[in-house]
């Protein structure tokens, strides 16, 4: 979903998206105080082709052809409506299933790692007995030898052992706050781009923040803060430096993470994956920045 402009009035908005949806291409409207009506396009490979139009329309807005097209759209989308009011009739729509939650709705992809992260919480007793889930570490760290090979399981095959230590949580508040901006952070990604955007983020993050933990400080760790930084890194990246992405954070959302980002490697707050948080914010930071570039 892009931003590919903006128009004054809400009259000549809805003509060039009645216009759009004629020439098959989707779109939604967003008013914003500032520029006006913003022109959303939901699919990316008619980006070029959108912004072609809207230049064209700029140039003559008042052309008989855009109202004509216009009144075509009502139409199409009169069908298009009794097509979707059969479907609802038959699968309630995924999407609106978790809508209350947050303004992106529930992405299908965040649900997911949530949900496997809990079944891992409850599998290890709230965090409290490791045996259960010996599997999901890294290594086995009860068989670790500082001076022995590195990673032996993985070596053999266990590959899954690079991305499982992100659902291990050692607490209530550990597994809660991870969560959360879990939810926030990976539905606004699904929202706004793509739930395989998400899972090559987490995938990515997950392996170098969990191989950068394990050489600085071993085995025992384990959490999902090292992809939310990673996406925090992602999301306030894009958002700078392409606006037109729809991906936001506040600055006092930054401020806070980068605060506590440091605040964690004081004596304060002990026994945390710093190692992991370093690693997920620094892939983000430059995967957000890097991406952005195509579009500036």
């Amino acid at each position: 979903m892009r931003l590919i402009g903006h128009l004054a009035e809400e009259k000549s908005a809805r003509i060039f998206a009645d216009y759009l949806y004629v020439q098959k291409i989707e779109s939604h409207l967003e008013f914003e105080k500032a520029d006006g009506w913003g022109i959303w396009i939901n699919d990316e490979d008619k980006l070029e082709e959108a912004a072609s139009l809207l230049a064209a329309f700029q140039l003559n807005p008042a052309a008989p052809k855009y109202r004509a097209e216009a009144r075509s759209a009502s139409e199409l989308r009169a069908e298009a409506e009794k097509d979707e009011a059969k479907y609802r009739k038959k699968l309630s729509d995924r999407r609106n299933l978790f809508r209350p939650l947050t303004g992106y709705g529930f992405g299908p992809l965040t649900a997911v790692l949530i949900a496997i992260s809990v079944v891992v919480f409850l599998l290890s007793g709230f965090g409290k007995d490791p045996q259960p889930i010996l599997g999901l570490f890294i290594t086995d760290f009860t068989r670790f030898i500082p001076t022995g090979p590195s990673l032996p399981e993985i070596q053999h095959g266990q590959v899954w052992r690079l991305i499982t230590p992100i659902f291990i949580h050692f607490g209530a508040l550990h597994i809660l706050f991870n969560m959360l901006w879990l939810r926030d952070l990976g539905s606004m990604i699904e929202g706004r781009q793509s739930s395989w955007t998400l899972a090559a983020l987490v995938l990515v993050i997950a392996v170098c923040s969990d191989l950068v933990q394990y050489f600085v400080a071993g085995p025992v760790f384990g959490g999902m803060s090292g992809v939310v930084y990673g996406l925090l890194g992602y999301i306030w990246m894009r958002g700078k430096f392409d606006p037109g992405s729809g991906l936001f954070l506040n600055p006092t959302t930054v401020t806070m993470m980068i605060i506590w980002f440091f605040a964690c490697f004081t004596p304060i707050i002990p026994h945390v994956a710093n190692g992991a948080h370093a690693a997920g914010l620094v892939i983000g930071l430059a995967w957000g920045y890097l991406s952005s570039l195509r579009y500036r």
